[in-house]
């Protein structure tokens, strides 16, 4: 018997507890159980609605420390959607997200605090070259088995971005420079 194999059983037999280790799962890409979509007011007078197609991601989650989760998501600026083609190809344009030049935008979290169902969530969010710190605010949807034989966790948060604050400075007038980002997030834990 190894060393390691001898401490652990020493460990187990006296009745001490290892330190549980978070659950990492990775982001439902594939079933297209996950959205990230936005928000942004047109003119003033209705909302433009869209979202992006292509992201990936993980999280990890312990359920008896959830404070300690964490997240990270990779978006693909490219697939924005707002089901309008020419509008879409604007937005991928210099004058909004300038894909040729940022393709990727990004989430990476730094504190995750959970009262209840409740949560918030903080990280360096990274748009157009730029990362500012942002707070998300959401709520833990559930978990637990499904159909497949897998395991399955889900989440949902907001947050509002300015979009000068990133170096988007297409001026469409005072009450389109802000954009409100919704995620939903569902992983499937990994083995």
């Amino acid at each position: 018997m190894n060393i390691k194999a001898l401490l652990l059983a020493g460990l187990l037999s006296t009745g001490l507890a290892l330190p549980a280790q978070a659950a990492s799962y990775d982001i439902d890409k594939k079933g297209a159980h996950a959205f990230i979509q936005f928000k942004v007011k047109h003119l003033g007078y209705s909302w433009l609605l869209g979202r992006f197609n292509t992201f990936d991601g993980n999280f990890q989650y312990d359920e008896k420390n959830p404070n300690a989760s964490s997240i990270k998501v990779n978006i693909d600026t490219a697939s924005v959607d707002s089901n309008h083609a020419m509008r879409d190809k604007h937005l991928r344009s210099k004058d909004f997200l300038d894909v040729g030049e940022y393709p990727k935008s990004s989430f990476v979290s730094s504190s995750f605090h959970e009262d209840g169902k409740d949560f918030i969530l903080k990280g360096k969010f990274t748009l157009h070259g730029v990362s500012k710190d942002i707070v998300i605010k959401g709520q833990h949807i559930g978990a637990g088995q499904d159909p497949w034989g897998g395991y399955r966790r889900g989440f949902e948060g907001h947050t509002t971005i300015k979009l000068n604050d990133y170096n988007i400075l297409k001026d469409l007038g005072p009450a389109s420079q802000e954009a409100e980002l919704y995620f939903s997030i569902e992983g499937i834990r990994q083995k």
